[in-house]
């Protein structure tokens, strides 16, 4: 089976511009696509949020956040680390729709009940077939976080880290190769 398709910039942005103009529930949608790409969360992982995972006591959106052991595939516990643009998503999202809650899960459908892991995987694929962006998978945004923070020069170690790998070998397989990484390699020299 082929490998998820990494996104440009502009295919992210071509995404989130549609689903705003054509989702009911684009601020949900939105939210959990760019959980993907800009904290490298699996799609079962977002699926499984809880409100409490990421608002701290006072309605704060946290800096980072631990998937216990029983949401994540290795089954061992991990941290999510929040960059300001996805705390500012999450920000806006939760004032939006969670009228105050300050428990739950983070995301519903629109019967109100959380997200399986097939119904959020289903959604995303949805969601960039609608953009018309060939190839790309509930998988794209985390394969995209890699290699965007590969090319920016990240250790590989790091990104295992980040993505929850026990072997650096599974994470090298995420990344993505393209030529401007590879001028950008050579120029170092």
């Amino acid at each position: 089976m082929a490998q998820a398709k990494t996104l440009s910039k502009a295919e992210l942005k071509r995404v989130l511009d549609v689903t705003k103009a054509c989702s009911k529930y684009a601020e949900r949608d939105c939210t959990m696509l760019l959980l993907t790409h800009w904290c490298g969360m699996r799609v079962g992982e977002v699926a499984a949020l809880r409100v409490e995972d990421v608002l701290d006591s006072t309605g704060a959106v946290k800096t980072e956040f631990t998937l216990d052991a029983r949401r994540t595939k290795s089954k061992r516990a991990r941290a999510v680390y929040v960059p300001a643009r996805m705390q500012k998503e999450l920000q806006r999202y939760t004032q939006q729709t969670l009228d105050g809650a300050r428990s739950g899960f983070l995301f519903t459908t629109q019967k109100s009940q959380r997200f399986s892991s097939n119904t959020a995987t289903q959604l995303l694929r949805r969601l960039y077939a609608r953009a018309g962006i060939a190839g790309a998978t509930s998988h794209s945004g985390r394969r995209t976080f890699i290699t965007e923070l590969a090319a920016k020069g990240t250790s590989v170690r790091v990104l295992a880290e980040l993505a929850g790998h026990q072997s650096i070998a599974t994470t090298q397989r995420y990344i993505d190769i393209q030529p401007h990484m590879l001028r950008n390699a050579v120029e170092l020299l």
